[in-house]
């Protein structure tokens, strides 16, 4: 009699009530305690249908193979090799689950990657179009534009304009009407000047020292960080940076929201410039490029035109008083004069003796001084309406990267690799120079404020100066460190009435440096131990306040 489960004879034999079988007692018990029924015939079966069996006790016969010393040997011999033979069949079985889960991750990665491309294109492909579908609204004024021969927008290629000798191209030039208006401009702004007067409003000397950076917003991709550009909207308090990443971003600072992006240049956005009338907007960039950008009633900015009439790097754009005609700088050796309204460049002025490219330019106050400064430390005054250099100042080291005129009319300030030069117009000479950084340290950026009583230069840092005359000291007032890591403040800007300086730096940050403000009222703290007081935003001359010691 054997077990029916096992085929040997039981040492406790049961019999089934339901079926008759007989069972080994340890294993029909577990049997019917994990499924519950008789495992031959599938019937119901609990342990009280299990009939114990008495019987005599079996003594199991040994094997031959036990019965001598060579049988053992070869019974264990025979157990070995077939654990051997498992042992290998097992480490087979994981050498392929390996090579399976191996593959199996590589085909997952290589999905990812071919997933996080076709996300990119799709986010390219949807850039375009939103860029095609702002730009369909200007083709009726690109057409009455294109009636100009020498217009170049991007609307057109350049063997649809007119060439002269040597294959230049023939620009219309500026007409007398426009040099008219130039001078009309400029007198009235002259006799403006000599009646100026400081404003009121504008900050202390004692606010500026207490500046610290109250925000810091990131604008710019993370995967192209630095902003290389930087300008200020005055009447709207909106400002504009340029970047690595090929963008411009109009950023509203009392909200701290980003108004809009814009895209379209193919590399860096070298320079920028909010017209002051109206809601054009201009940026230039490394891809040869100037787009004129327009604001809609939506606060979108669309690209109206296209400008490709340098070959080099755009490296510098400035608005003329009028608000009527920019100019543009390249490291083709050339500058730009255009009319804004319709994007036509009127001139192309290059000096035929020297063949340096520009790295910067500013409009004078008055606007019929352009000054420039090369790549090769050489800064040239021009007076706009013959389009002679007029003026050369040498004694720079590297390349003059920024200019800033006085709004007095006679200082001008260039910064360039080995710090800043203050030059005297009257007198056509330097008179100061500020070298605040090592020799392997350029400085990055000058700029006076509007009211013309502040100086702001940025480099490793940020320093501000008083403004005195030529004999006097220029004091520096505040030095803000600069708190990007990179140590490269590469451009700053003075806020309206200088309630605040705007900086970029090689990350992707904006950062404003000013006064705390609560409820857009200004927090003024006078030292240790001070009392708060606050400013509103009628009233923050800040001549006044009240400590207690």
């Amino acid at each position: 009699m054997n077990c029916s489960i096992s085929g040997e004879v039981p040492e406790e034999p049961v019999v089934s009530k339901k079926s008759g079988l007989l069972y080994e007692k340890r294993l029909i018990e577990r049997h019917i305690s994990d499924y519950g029924k008789c495992p031959v015939t599938g019937e119901l079966l609990t342990p009280e249908d299990i009939v114990p069996i008495k019987t005599g006790k079996i003594v199991k016969p040994r094997p031959l193979q036990a019965a001598s010393i060579p049988g053992m040997l070869g019974m264990f011999q025979n157990e070995w090799d077939g654990l051997m033979l498992s042992n290998f069949a097992l480490e087979q079985q994981l050498h392929t689950a390996r090579q399976e889960l191996s593959h199996a991750l590589y085909q997952h990665d290589a999905a990812c990657r071919v997933i996080a491309r076709l996300k990119k294109e799709r986010d390219e492909a949807r850039s375009l179009l939103a860029q095609a579908e702002r730009q369909m609204p200007f083709s009726a004024s690109a057409a009455v534009a294109a009636n100009a021969p020498a217009l170049s927008n991007g609307k057109r290629g350049a063997e649809d304009e007119e060439l002269g000798p040597g294959g230049k191209r023939i620009r219309p030039g500026i007409s007398a009407s426009i040099i008219g208006e130039l001078t009309d401009c400029n007198a009235a702004l002259s006799q403006q000047r000599k009646k100026r007067q400081i404003p009121p409003t504008v900050a202390t000397i004692d606010a500026l020292e207490r500046y610290t950076q109250i925000s810091s917003h990131p604008l710019h991709k993370t995967s192209k960080p630095g902003i290389v550009s930087l300008d200020i909207h005055y009447d709207k308090d909106v400002i504009a940076t340029g970047g690595l990443d090929t963008n411009a971003v109009i950023f509203d600072r009392p909200s701290g929201q980003i108004l809009s992006t814009l895209s379209g240049h193919s590399k860096k956005v070298t320079s920028l410039k909010f017209v002051a009338r109206g809601d054009l907007f201009i940026t230039g960039s490394a891809d040869k490029t100037v787009r004129l950008w327009q604001e809609s009633d939506g606060g979108d900015y669309n690209c109206r035109h296209v400008l490709k009439d340098h070959t080099a790097e755009v490296q510098a754009i400035t608005v003329h008083a009028t608000n009527n005609y920019f100019v543009t700088a390249s490291l083709d050796s050339t500058w730009c004069f255009y009319e804004l309204s319709s994007g036509l460049c009127l001139t192309q002025v290059v000096d035929a003796s020297d063949s340096n490219g520009y790295t910067s330019a500013a409009f004078h106050p008055d606007g019929l001084i352009l000054g420039t400064g090369t790549s090769e430390a050489v800064v040239k005054i021009w007076d706009v309406k013959s389009q002679a250099n007029v003026a050369r100042f040498d004694g720079h080291v590297g390349a003059v990267t920024s200019i800033s005129f006085s709004e007095n009319g006679y200082f001008l300030a260039t910064a360039a690799h080995d710090g800043v030069k203050l030059w005297d117009l009257r007198k056509l000479r330097n008179f100061r120079t500020f070298s605040p950084y090592d020799s392997d340290t350029p400085t990055n950026s000058v700029e006076f404020d509007n009211s013309g009583c502040y100086l702001a230069l940025s480099g490793a840092d940020i320093r501000v100066y008083q403004v005195a005359n030529v004999k006097s000291e220029w004091n520096c007032i505040k030095t803000f460190q600069d708190l990007s890591g990179t140590g490269k403040a590469t451009s700053v800007k003075f806020g309206p009435d200088a309630k605040y300086l705007a900086v970029g730096s090689m990350d992707r940050n904006l950062r404003i440096f000013g006064l705390p403000e609560v409820d857009g009222r200004i927090l003024q703290l006078d030292g240790v131990g001070s009392i708060p007081k606050f400013l509103s935003r009628e009233d923050r001359t800040l001549e006044h306040s009240v400590s207690i010691f």
